[in-house]
């Protein structure tokens, strides 16, 4: 990645974080990336531009190998779903990732730009889509039924519920430090709790 660029994103992600999109200047950004004013429109071409590759690359950050490896087509919808729990929780809970990464995403949640379609589409869709599918398999539904729909949506839920709560789960639960060998032990453990639901709702329709 070109260095101008590399320090834009880095520094638009920090001040998005903090201040959201409207807030945000191309001054503030430009100042602490150490950059000329122009930069951002030359490489860019807007505010907007910068900060959709900015959200694009705060998501594409959460692509880990390990997700990559939960979409082999070859899994199992069971080893499938269990593979993309996993690595969405420790995506989203590890230590090493930015601290922005995570406010940014936030504050999108809260305030959607036009932004949010393009990353959801390229980053998110595919994985949700192979979610249903694997989880329509096990409960004998297409991917669209809206029981398929409200099955994926609760998985998902389970998963963000350790991310969005981590400040007062730190209170209630002292002992859960979100660990890598914790996080494994919440994976496995969101997994064969969906699982016990899926399979009643499939009544033995699948047998992999």
């Amino acid at each position: 990645m070109d260095l101008t660029r590399k320090k834009l994103i880095e520094a638009a992600g920090r001040v998005f974080a903090e201040h959201g999109y409207t807030a945000a200047t191309i001054r503030d950004i430009c100042r602490r990336a150490g950059v000329n004013g122009a930069a951002v429109n030359y490489t860019f071409g807007d505010k907007m531009g910068l900060y959709t590759e900015v959200l694009r690359h705060s998501v594409r950050a959460a692509q880990t190998a390990a997700m990559s490896a939960a979409l082999d087509s070859s899994l199992s919808p069971e080893d499938t779903i269990r593979g993309v729990i996993r690595a969405r929780l420790m995506s989203l809970c590890q230590e090493a990732r930015p601290d922005w990464h995570f406010r940014l995403v936030m504050h999108e949640f809260s305030h959607p730009t036009p932004a949010m379609a393009r990353v959801v589409d390229e980053g998110m869709r595919p994985i949700y889509e192979r979610v249903r599918k694997a989880v329509g398999a096990i409960i004998g539904l297409p991917p669209g039924h809206e029981t398929t729909r409200l099955s994926v949506n609760s998985i998902v839920g389970q998963i963000l519920f350790y991310a969005f709560s981590r400040p007062v789960l730190t209170r209630l639960q002292p002992e859960l430090k979100l660990t890598p060998d914790q996080l494994d032990r919440i994976a496995h453990h969101i997994a064969d709790f969906s699982f016990a639901y899926l399979k009643k709702v499939g009544n033995g329709k699948y047998h992999g």
